[in-house]
Protein backbone atom coordinates (compact mmCIF):
# COMPACT_ATOMS: atom_id res chain seq x y z
CA UNK A 1 0.00 0.00 0.00
CA UNK A 2 1.38 3.50 -0.51
CA UNK A 3 -0.45 6.68 1.57
CA UNK A 4 -1.04 9.60 -1.08
CA UNK A 5 -1.83 13.37 1.19
CA UNK A 6 -3.21 16.17 -0.62
CA UNK A 7 -3.46 19.84 0.86
CA UNK A 8 -5.94 21.22 -1.67
CA UNK A 9 -9.53 19.45 -2.62
CA UNK A 10 -7.86 20.42 -6.60
CA UNK A 11 -5.55 18.16 -5.53
CA UNK A 12 -7.61 15.51 -3.40
CA UNK A 13 -9.80 15.28 -7.04
CA UNK A 14 -7.11 14.51 -9.21
CA UNK A 15 -5.79 11.78 -7.33
CA UNK A 16 -9.12 10.32 -6.78
CA UNK A 17 -10.01 10.36 -10.13
CA UNK A 18 -7.08 7.79 -11.30
CA UNK A 19 -8.45 4.69 -8.45
CA UNK A 20 -11.68 2.72 -8.12
CA UNK A 21 -12.74 -0.10 -6.54
CA UNK A 22 -12.76 2.83 -3.79
CA UNK A 23 -14.13 2.19 -0.25
CA UNK A 24 -14.23 4.69 2.73
CA UNK A 25 -12.67 3.90 5.82
CA UNK A 26 -12.30 6.33 9.32
CA UNK A 27 -9.67 6.21 11.70
CA UNK A 28 -10.53 6.35 15.53
CA UNK A 29 -9.97 9.72 15.65
CA UNK A 30 -12.34 10.41 12.94
CA UNK A 31 -9.77 10.74 9.71
CA UNK A 32 -11.33 9.84 6.57
CA UNK A 33 -9.42 7.89 4.42
CA UNK A 34 -10.19 6.76 0.18
CA UNK A 35 -9.18 3.23 0.37
CA UNK A 36 -8.77 2.61 -3.78
CA UNK A 37 -6.70 0.95 -6.54
CA UNK A 38 -5.18 2.65 -9.44
CA UNK A 39 -6.90 2.49 -12.99
CA UNK A 40 -3.75 0.84 -14.27
CA UNK A 41 -2.04 -2.24 -14.55
CA UNK A 42 0.00 -2.71 -11.56
CA UNK A 43 -3.55 -1.81 -9.86
CA UNK A 44 -1.23 -0.16 -6.75
CA UNK A 45 -3.66 -0.06 -3.18
CA UNK A 46 -3.55 3.56 -2.15
CA UNK A 47 -4.82 4.79 0.59
CA UNK A 48 -6.25 8.59 0.45
CA UNK A 49 -6.16 11.70 2.74
CA UNK A 50 -6.99 15.33 2.30
CA UNK A 51 -4.63 16.92 5.26
CA UNK A 52 -5.60 20.56 4.29
CA UNK A 53 -2.38 23.34 4.03
CA UNK A 54 0.36 23.11 6.28
CA UNK A 55 3.63 21.26 7.92
CA UNK A 56 1.97 20.68 10.87
CA UNK A 57 -1.58 19.20 9.59
CA UNK A 58 0.51 17.27 7.12
CA UNK A 59 2.85 15.56 9.75
CA UNK A 60 -0.05 14.61 11.65
CA UNK A 61 -1.32 12.73 8.79
CA UNK A 62 1.56 11.02 7.66
CA UNK A 63 2.10 9.60 11.14
CA UNK A 64 -1.39 9.00 11.61
CA UNK A 65 -1.54 6.93 8.31
CA UNK A 66 2.17 5.00 8.70
CA UNK A 67 0.41 3.87 12.61
CA UNK A 68 -2.69 2.31 10.57
CA UNK A 69 -1.54 1.21 7.31
CA UNK A 70 1.77 0.35 7.58
CA UNK A 71 2.65 1.74 3.61
CA UNK A 72 5.64 0.89 1.74
CA UNK A 73 5.93 4.54 1.31
CA UNK A 74 4.31 8.13 1.84
CA UNK A 75 3.62 10.56 -1.00
CA UNK A 76 2.40 14.53 -0.94
CA UNK A 77 1.18 15.10 -4.42
CA UNK A 78 -0.53 18.63 -5.40
CA UNK A 79 0.79 21.45 -6.83
CA UNK A 80 3.40 24.08 -5.99
CA UNK A 81 4.86 27.42 -7.08
CA UNK A 82 7.52 27.60 -9.52
CA UNK A 83 11.16 29.50 -7.99
CA UNK A 84 12.77 28.89 -11.44
CA UNK A 85 11.41 30.97 -14.74
CA UNK A 86 12.66 27.93 -16.98
CA UNK A 87 9.71 25.90 -14.80
CA UNK A 88 6.70 26.02 -17.34
CA UNK A 89 3.32 25.77 -15.41
CA UNK A 90 2.05 22.28 -15.51
CA UNK A 91 5.98 20.56 -15.32
CA UNK A 92 6.18 17.95 -12.88
CA UNK A 93 8.55 18.65 -10.18
CA UNK A 94 9.61 15.43 -8.29
CA UNK A 95 11.58 16.78 -4.64
CA UNK A 96 15.25 15.05 -4.63
CA UNK A 97 15.15 17.46 -1.09
CA UNK A 98 12.87 18.86 0.88
CA UNK A 99 13.71 21.86 2.60
CA UNK A 100 12.29 22.97 6.17
CA UNK A 101 13.41 26.91 5.57
CA UNK A 102 11.28 28.87 8.36
CA UNK A 103 13.91 27.48 10.91
CA UNK A 104 16.61 30.15 12.05
CA UNK A 105 18.07 32.57 15.03
CA UNK A 106 16.63 36.45 14.83
CA UNK A 107 18.57 39.11 16.61
CA UNK A 108 20.07 42.45 16.75
CA UNK A 109 22.57 41.22 14.26
CA UNK A 110 19.68 40.20 11.28
CA UNK A 111 18.43 36.18 10.75
CA UNK A 112 20.68 33.42 10.52
CA UNK A 113 19.26 30.31 9.05
CA UNK A 114 19.16 27.14 10.99
CA UNK A 115 17.35 25.08 8.07
CA UNK A 116 16.51 21.49 8.23
CA UNK A 117 16.60 19.09 5.48
CA UNK A 118 15.93 16.00 4.06
CA UNK A 119 16.98 14.07 0.92
CA UNK A 120 15.24 11.70 -1.23
CA UNK A 121 16.17 8.15 -0.91
CA UNK A 122 18.38 6.51 -3.73
CA UNK A 123 16.07 3.79 -4.74
CA UNK A 124 13.34 6.37 -4.59
CA UNK A 125 14.84 8.64 -6.63
CA UNK A 126 16.05 5.83 -9.16
CA UNK A 127 12.75 4.61 -10.21
CA UNK A 128 11.10 7.76 -10.13
CA UNK A 129 13.82 9.03 -13.04
CA UNK A 130 13.44 5.44 -14.48
CA UNK A 131 10.16 6.07 -15.05
CA UNK A 132 10.29 9.95 -16.45
CA UNK A 133 12.68 8.90 -18.92
CA UNK A 134 10.80 5.88 -20.06
CA UNK A 135 7.05 6.38 -19.95
CA UNK A 136 4.88 6.05 -22.87
CA UNK A 137 1.94 8.11 -21.26
CA UNK A 138 2.98 11.64 -21.19
CA UNK A 139 1.42 12.49 -24.02
CA UNK A 140 -1.60 12.20 -20.97
CA UNK A 141 -0.16 15.47 -19.11
CA UNK A 142 -2.29 18.62 -19.99
CA UNK A 143 -1.10 22.06 -20.50
CA UNK A 144 -2.80 24.79 -21.25
CA UNK A 145 -0.37 27.64 -23.01
CA UNK A 146 0.47 25.78 -26.62
CA UNK A 147 3.89 25.20 -24.74
CA UNK A 148 4.11 21.23 -25.41
CA UNK A 149 4.41 18.41 -23.42
CA UNK A 150 5.34 19.21 -20.01
CA UNK A 151 8.30 17.52 -18.75
CA UNK A 152 9.42 15.80 -15.70
CA UNK A 153 12.30 17.31 -13.79
CA UNK A 154 14.40 16.74 -10.51
CA UNK A 155 15.13 19.34 -7.91
CA UNK A 156 14.88 20.74 -4.32
CA UNK A 157 11.65 22.03 -2.91
CA UNK A 158 11.74 24.20 -0.16
CA UNK A 159 8.53 24.17 2.66
CA UNK A 160 7.50 26.31 5.03
CA UNK A 161 4.39 27.78 6.13
CA UNK A 162 3.59 30.94 3.73
CA UNK A 163 1.79 31.42 0.72
CA UNK A 164 4.31 32.95 -1.65
CA UNK A 165 2.73 35.00 -4.62
CA UNK A 166 6.19 37.55 -4.89
CA UNK A 167 9.17 37.57 -6.14
CA UNK A 168 10.26 40.56 -3.96
CA UNK A 169 9.54 40.43 -0.93
CA UNK A 170 11.74 39.21 2.38
CA UNK A 171 10.53 35.30 1.69
CA UNK A 172 11.87 35.77 -1.69
CA UNK A 173 15.16 37.18 -1.02
CA UNK A 174 15.92 34.25 1.66
CA UNK A 175 14.83 31.78 -0.67
CA UNK A 176 17.08 32.73 -3.19
CA UNK A 177 19.92 33.92 -0.83
CA UNK A 178 20.15 30.84 1.56
CA UNK A 179 18.27 28.14 -0.52
CA UNK A 180 19.23 28.95 -4.27
CA UNK A 181 18.96 25.16 -5.52
CA UNK A 182 15.52 24.83 -4.66
CA UNK A 183 13.37 25.50 -7.74
CA UNK A 184 9.84 25.05 -6.27
CA UNK A 185 8.07 25.94 -3.11
CA UNK A 186 4.89 24.55 -1.31
CA UNK A 187 3.82 24.03 2.15
CA UNK A 188 3.77 20.45 2.78
CA UNK A 189 6.49 18.31 2.35
CA UNK A 190 8.91 19.01 5.36
CA UNK A 191 6.19 17.50 7.51
CA UNK A 192 5.86 14.39 5.84
CA UNK A 193 9.69 13.89 4.96
CA UNK A 194 9.71 14.70 9.26
CA UNK A 195 6.85 11.91 10.02
CA UNK A 196 8.91 9.31 7.44
CA UNK A 197 11.91 9.99 9.55
CA UNK A 198 10.54 9.69 12.79
CA UNK A 199 9.05 6.60 11.64
CA UNK A 200 12.39 4.11 10.86
CA UNK A 201 12.33 6.08 8.06
CA UNK A 202 9.32 5.33 5.83
CA UNK A 203 10.14 6.50 2.27
CA UNK A 204 8.58 9.89 1.54
CA UNK A 205 7.75 11.45 -2.04
CA UNK A 206 6.85 15.02 -2.73
CA UNK A 207 5.61 14.92 -6.56
CA UNK A 208 4.03 18.81 -7.73
CA UNK A 209 3.15 19.96 -10.78
CA UNK A 210 3.58 23.63 -11.28
CA UNK A 211 0.69 26.21 -11.22
CA UNK A 212 2.34 29.24 -10.92
CA UNK A 213 5.84 31.46 -10.46
CA UNK A 214 5.40 32.74 -7.24
CA UNK A 215 5.98 36.22 -8.41
CA UNK A 216 2.44 38.16 -7.66
CA UNK A 217 0.49 36.75 -10.81
CA UNK A 218 -0.62 33.53 -8.70
CA UNK A 219 -4.55 34.88 -8.36
CA UNK A 220 -4.32 35.25 -12.43
CA UNK A 221 -3.06 31.38 -13.04
CA UNK A 222 -5.61 30.00 -10.99
CA UNK A 223 -8.66 31.58 -12.44
CA UNK A 224 -7.36 30.25 -15.66
CA UNK A 225 -7.50 26.44 -14.60
CA UNK A 226 -3.75 25.99 -13.85
CA UNK A 227 -4.39 24.40 -10.65
CA UNK A 228 -6.33 21.79 -12.25
CA UNK A 229 -3.94 21.33 -15.18
CA UNK A 230 -1.04 20.47 -12.66
CA UNK A 231 -2.91 18.90 -9.82
CA UNK A 232 -3.66 16.18 -12.64
CA UNK A 233 -0.35 15.99 -14.30
CA UNK A 234 1.45 15.35 -10.75
CA UNK A 235 -1.71 12.95 -10.21
CA UNK A 236 -0.61 11.35 -13.13
CA UNK A 237 2.77 10.94 -12.85
CA UNK A 238 2.51 9.99 -8.74
CA UNK A 239 0.28 6.99 -8.98
CA UNK A 240 2.71 5.51 -11.91
CA UNK A 241 5.35 5.76 -10.04
CA UNK A 242 3.27 4.13 -6.88
CA UNK A 243 2.98 1.00 -8.70
CA UNK A 244 7.21 1.08 -8.89
CA UNK A 245 7.49 1.81 -5.27
CA UNK A 246 4.98 -0.68 -3.67
CA UNK A 247 5.85 -3.74 -1.99
CA UNK A 248 3.79 -6.08 0.49
CA UNK A 249 4.40 -5.23 3.83
CA UNK A 250 6.78 -6.39 5.95
CA UNK A 251 5.61 -9.57 8.25
CA UNK A 252 7.68 -8.15 11.26
CA UNK A 253 5.60 -5.43 10.71
CA UNK A 254 1.77 -6.30 10.55
CA UNK A 255 -1.16 -4.19 9.90
CA UNK A 256 -2.89 -3.00 13.06
CA UNK A 257 -5.50 -5.98 14.64
CA UNK A 258 -8.76 -4.98 13.07
CA UNK A 259 -10.72 -5.62 15.65
CA UNK A 260 -9.76 -2.79 17.22
CA UNK A 261 -11.50 0.49 17.97
CA UNK A 262 -9.24 2.64 15.65
CA UNK A 263 -11.53 1.35 12.65
CA UNK A 264 -14.38 2.86 13.59
CA UNK A 265 -17.40 2.00 11.62
CA UNK A 266 -15.17 2.10 8.56
CA UNK A 267 -14.69 -0.60 6.67
CA UNK A 268 -12.14 -3.20 8.41
CA UNK A 269 -10.33 -6.03 6.28
CA UNK A 270 -7.47 -7.95 6.39
CA UNK A 271 -5.18 -8.04 3.53
CA UNK A 272 -2.27 -10.64 3.04
CA UNK A 273 1.62 -9.49 1.71
CA UNK A 274 0.26 -9.54 -2.08
CA UNK A 275 -1.99 -7.39 -1.34
CA UNK A 276 -5.45 -10.18 -1.58
CA UNK A 277 -7.96 -9.48 0.64
CA UNK A 278 -8.91 -12.68 2.73
CA UNK A 279 -12.22 -11.05 4.18
CA UNK A 280 -13.34 -10.19 7.44
CA UNK A 281 -15.56 -7.85 8.03
CA UNK A 282 -15.80 -6.25 11.46
CA UNK A 283 -18.41 -3.39 12.68
CA UNK A 284 -20.70 -1.90 10.43
CA UNK A 285 -20.41 -1.91 6.51
CA UNK A 286 -21.96 1.25 4.98
CA UNK A 287 -20.38 0.17 1.52
CA UNK A 288 -18.46 1.60 -1.01
CA UNK A 289 -19.23 5.28 -1.46
CA UNK A 290 -17.94 7.93 -3.44
CA UNK A 291 -17.84 11.92 -2.67
CA UNK A 292 -18.01 14.80 -5.21
CA UNK A 293 -16.84 17.95 -4.17
CA UNK A 294 -17.87 21.53 -6.23
CA UNK A 295 -14.99 23.89 -6.66
CA UNK A 296 -14.58 25.91 -3.68
CA UNK A 297 -12.09 28.76 -4.84
CA UNK A 298 -9.50 27.64 -2.77
CA UNK A 299 -6.15 29.70 -3.75
CA UNK A 300 -2.72 29.06 -2.04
Amino acid sequence: MIVVLTALEVEHRAVLDRIDDVEGHEHRSGTHFDIGRTKDEARTEIALAFSGMGNLPAATLAERSVNEFRPSALMFVGVAGALRPWLHLGDVVVATRIYAYHGGRSDDTGFRSRPRSWDLTHTCDQRARVLARTARWRHEFISLDGHGEPDILFGPVAAGDVVLDSAASPTAALLRDRYNDAVAIEMESAGLASAGHLNDSVPTITVRGISDHADGEKERGDSAGWQQVAAHNAARFALALAGELDSPRDPARPAPDPDGPRHGTGTAVNRAGDHTTIGQQNGVNYGVFTMHVGQVGEHR
